[in-house]
């Protein structure tokens, strides 16, 4: 018999959900709320984790904060900027609404999103685990273990608290999934759309539900227009508008340092099995094995489409794109989910695959890939601790850049005296706190500091930052040249001028 998870529900709305039985009048508050209550709890943790981990926004994220600035304010020009991704602009510009709050409601939402993935992913492995109602806890179990493996990709917390998009890609692309699975179809179609809007390789499977739906549910027919219509719009009109380039997205990926070299598939399939724990992927495969005895076509699918994701990177690759390893997060989100599905099964009954099979037989085989996947989570805490540390002193230096420029006189003082030059990991730091666009702030000081015009170096150190103005004949840009640093008096940095004040020593200089 076939335990397939996709069978047809009884009745379907025009919008693709399926209809909810009766509840009864007597469930709690808590029982009958118990979804908003966990997205509440999530969005709470995250603010938590938001205050009190120190960290900053990563380079790119940055830059998507300024192109909501920039959207509202009409000068948007991607030129330079991060690799245009549509998924976080629809966030940024909204949210720029709110001035300098933008920053605070990227980063919880960024790590709220994040943080979801392992919800979705549990949700989907206790779907699975749980089809037949044996051993209910086996499928708790599958659903726990599914959430920590994909929390426990390498390097998911690193981006987590860094704001990047990658991880919340990996999570609206599994509550695509979990939607689909409970008959929500509509919702599965947005979140998908959603999730194409910052990778292009979720594309073809779009492209494919696209298809199924316009020949199962003629009525949904107007959201595939639109989805299609609103794809566009973002990845190529936007650009277009903005600065003539339609493809500007694919142009800076071609341009990538961080293109593999030698064999490109080889290269591709080594970074996709290094972001999950050996024992992560053995389960996966225990998984598709058992799939197979069992003729589940759920996890079979589940299967294809990680599968899929890598040879679409392969492709990509193939192509010219970089290929990083973040862009192989959602297939290895998918493994951690068919792990989990794995240890459930295990759990579960093994004789029903054949009466020989001791019932408890999995049990042990299932415990061991457990332990071993509590001894990786203790590895990757270990080292998502360490990156926190060095991300603490990150912090530090953007709090006092951004401290500085206000003690300078803000944006429009500094600008009046030339044009901001420093290293290019600040670059799209400096063009939010300066209201710029990133790639009108200079990033080769070297190079740039030879042509005549002014301009206002910012050189970071240990202990602050010095602030140097070029080719700058006004009077009123004098107390640009000036150090900002902590003293006695004021821990927090202030202003000390180069010439007629001493300046504290570095630490260990």
């Amino acid at each position: 018999m076939s335990d397939t998870t996709l069978e047809k529900p009884s009745v379907l709305h025009s919008t693709g959900r399926g209809s909810r039985r009766a509840r009864p009048q007597s469930l709690g508050f808590v029982a009958r709320h118990a979804w908003w209550l966990v997205a509440f709890g999530v969005v709470a943790i995250s603010l938590l984790i938001v205050v009190t981990a120190g960290a900053r926004p990563g380079y790119d994220p940055y830059g998507w904060l300024g192109w909501g600035y920039q959207t509202l304010h009409g000068s948007l020009n991607l030129g330079g900027a991060p690799s245009w991704k549509p998924f976080t602009y629809v966030f940024t510009v909204p949210y720029a609404l709110f001035g300098h709050y933008e920053l605070w409601l990227w980063m919880v939402t960024a790590v709220a999103i994040s943080l979801s993935g392992g919800i979705f992913g549990g949700r989907i492995a206790y779907r699975v685990v749980a089809q037949d109602g044996e051993r209910p806890w086996a499928a708790w179990v599958a659903a726990v273990f599914a959430g920590v493996s994909v929390l426990a990709i390498q390097a998911y917390f690193h981006y987590l608290l860094s704001d990047q998009s990658d991880p919340m890609l990996v999570s609206v692309c599994l509550a695509a999934i979990d939607c689909y699975l409970g008959r929500r179809l509509a919702w599965a179609w947005w979140l998908g759309v959603l999730a194409g809007l910052g990778r292009p390789e979720v594309w073809p499977f779009i492209v494919a539900y696209g298809i199924w739906l316009l020949i199962k549910r003629p009525n949904m027919r107007w959201m595939i227009v639109l989805a299609a219509l609103i794809t566009l719009f973002f990845w190529f009109g936007v650009p277009t508008i903005t600065n003539g380039k339609p493809d500007v997205a694919g142009q800076l990926a071609l341009k990538s340092p961080r293109e593999l070299h030698g064999n490109k598939i080889a290269g591709t399939i080594d970074r996709f099995t290094a972001l999950d724990y050996l024992g992560i992927e053995l389960a996966a495969l225990a998984a598709v094995a058992l799939a197979f005895l069992r003729r589940n076509v759920t996890v079979l699918a589940l299967a294809g489409m990680t599968v899929a994701w890598v040879l679409i990177e392969i492709a990509f690759v193939l192509h010219g794109f970089p290929g990083v390893p973040r862009y192989l997060f959602e297939p290895a989100g998918l493994t951690g989910v068919l792990a989990g599905i794995a240890v459930g099964w295990l759990l579960r009954d093994l004789s029903r695959l054949h009466p020989r099979i001791p019932g408890w037989a999995g049990i042990p085989v299932a415990a061991v890939l457990v332990a071993l996947t509590i001894g990786h989570v203790v590895r990757v805490a270990t080292v998502e601790h360490k990156d926190l540390i060095s991300q603490h002193a990150r912090t530090t230096e953007i709090d006092k850049l951004a401290a500085a420029i206000h003690a300078l006189g803000g944006p429009k003082r500094i600008l009046a005296c030339g044009a901001p030059i420093l290293n290019v990991e600040y670059v799209s730091i400096m063009g939010w706190y300066l209201h710029m666009n990133t790639g009108n702030i200079g990033y080769r000081p070297l190079v740039q500091l030879l042509d005549p015009g002014p301009m206002v170096l910012f050189s970071s150190f240990p202990n602050g930052w010095s602030i140097t103005p070029y080719h700058v004949t006004s009077s009123a840009c004098a107390h640009l040249q000036s150090f900002f640093v902590p003293t006695r008096r004021h821990p927090q940095g202030v202003l000390v001028p180069k010439f007629g004040t001493p300046v504290p020593a570095i630490p260990g200089s």
